[in-house]
């Protein structure tokens, strides 16, 4: 598969014939080599990753010994890195490189796991392996979302970021499973695979040109003119795409984190697998489809879309049952699509810093938004339990998901949003 770049090529954009459209599927110009291969190296990269880390916990606490508090401040140090670490990303890429942050990246990850092979009879290693992981994809899906859409026009990213997420969770939905033979008689044999894994797809990143982004910062330019933000003197209706960021993954994690403590007594554990592998394949196909009406909604209408299919869900995971708990899923699954696509979106269109600067922001939010979702989440539902309702929780949480658009649309929406500026990326 040849890696030629052929953005800005015939064919590649709007073509000769004065149609506006290049062929492809639906007038959408094909996706070119680099794109190809990034969109199959996302799918290996999320495989390998939660092959091993959905079973860290186990294999810290069972194998290696460690105390079960302390491995979760280890695991919550770790999250904090690879979330927070996002916000590096920007000014690291912005002077290596987009192709040279990803090589990094890889490097980091895979020493880590290789360092795991030791590291299963020694703590220190162990938790050393962990941090490197962490650093490593804290740096490479900021850089590698921003070199999916360079160049790309504004029309196209919509299309690219939806490919993306589909392949990061087709990763993630198989990783486990694959693993699972392994993971606890031959652990060494599977860190040994997934370090090999890494290897290869770090050596085909390296065969990728070098884009317009991949120059050595000169400060002439802040990005390339394809990844700025037009300058536009009306404001974009609307709240801050951080702020919304925090709040949209602040409200989805309560489904993630607290999904099995609900589901398993009142089912079972393989209706809740059943239920997980269900929500990823349906993520996966109906991301692309939807992609392009969600870029066509306004930002408001679709934080009505994305908060209200996401309340909505979580009153039919509090009806309780099979029923009401897989169809609580499918629109938790909807509400995903709408709001973490049109917020990434969103944030790309107000901002004029590089694409990298602006994925990496995104990550930051989201991580702010999980560690508040994980404060607040223990506490409403250890006090749901306690009054003898956990239902009740359910019912919070979806108050909270109706409540949440109102707040954001009534605030005044800013002609120049704090932290979308090129001067504060």
């Amino acid at each position: 598969m040849s890696l030629r770049r052929t953005d800005g090529a015939p064919g590649a954009g709007a073509d000769r014939g004065g149609t506006g459209r290049a062929p492809g599927r639906r007038g959408h110009p094909p996706l070119t080599g680099p794109q190809r291969f990034l969109l199959g190296g996302s799918f290996l990269i999320t495989l390998g990753s939660f092959a091993v880390l959905p079973y860290m916990s186990v294999l810290l606490h069972q194998r290696l010994g460690l105390g079960l508090g302390t491995v979760g401040f280890v695991l919550a140090v770790a999250s904090l890195i690879q979330f927070a670490g996002g916000a590096v990303a920007g000014p690291v890429t912005g002077r290596i490189g987009l192709r040279r942050a990803m090589l990094l990246a890889l490097g980091l990850r895979t020493a880590g796991f290789a360092a795991f092979v030791p590291g299963l009879t020694s703590p220190v290693l162990a938790v050393g392996a962990l941090l490197l992981v962490s650093a490593g994809a804290a740096l490479y899906l900021p850089a590698n979302k921003a070199y999916l859409v360079e160049g790309a026009p504004e029309a196209r990213r919509p299309r690219l970021l939806s490919a993306s997420g589909s392949a990061f969770n087709a990763g993630m939905a198989l990783g486990p499973p694959a693993a699972a033979p392994l993971v606890m008689g031959s652990p060494g044999v599977l860190f040994s695979c997934v370090t090999v894994l890494f290897a290869l797809v770090g050596a085909g990143h390296a065969l990728l040109p070098a884009g317009a982004a991949d120059r050595p910062a000169d400060g002439s330019s802040a990005a390339p003119a394809a990844d700025r933000a037009p300058e536009s003197g009306a404001p974009r209706p609307g709240p801050s795409p951080f702020v919304v960021t925090v709040l949209s993954v602040y409200a989805f994690m309560f489904f993630q984190h607290y999904l099995a403590l609900y589901a398993v007594p009142r089912t079972s554990a393989a209706f809740y697998g059943a239920v997980l592998t269900g929500y990823a394949a349906l993520l996966v196909v109906a991301q692309p489809l939807l992609a392009e009406r969600v870029a066509a909604l306004s930002y408001p209408a679709a934080l009505r879309w994305g908060f209200g299919a996401m309340a909505a869900g979580m009153a039919a995971i509090g009806a309780g049952g099979h029923v009401g708990i897989a169809a609580g899923g499918a629109l938790l699954c909807l509400g995903e699509i709408v709001l973490f696509l049109k917020n990434d979106l969103e944030a790309l269109a107000r901002s004029s810093a590089a694409p990298a600067s602006v994925f990496g922001r995104q990550r930051l939010a989201a991580g702010i938004g999980a560690f508040a979702s994980g404060v607040v989440g223990g506490q409403l539902y250890g006090a749901a339990e306690s009054a003898g309702s956990a239902r009740a929780f359910w019912a919070a949480v979806c108050l909270q998901c109706l409540l949440l658009p109102v707040f954001l649309l009534r605030r005044r929406p800013a002609r120049d949003p704090e932290g979308y500026r090129a001067g504060a990326g």
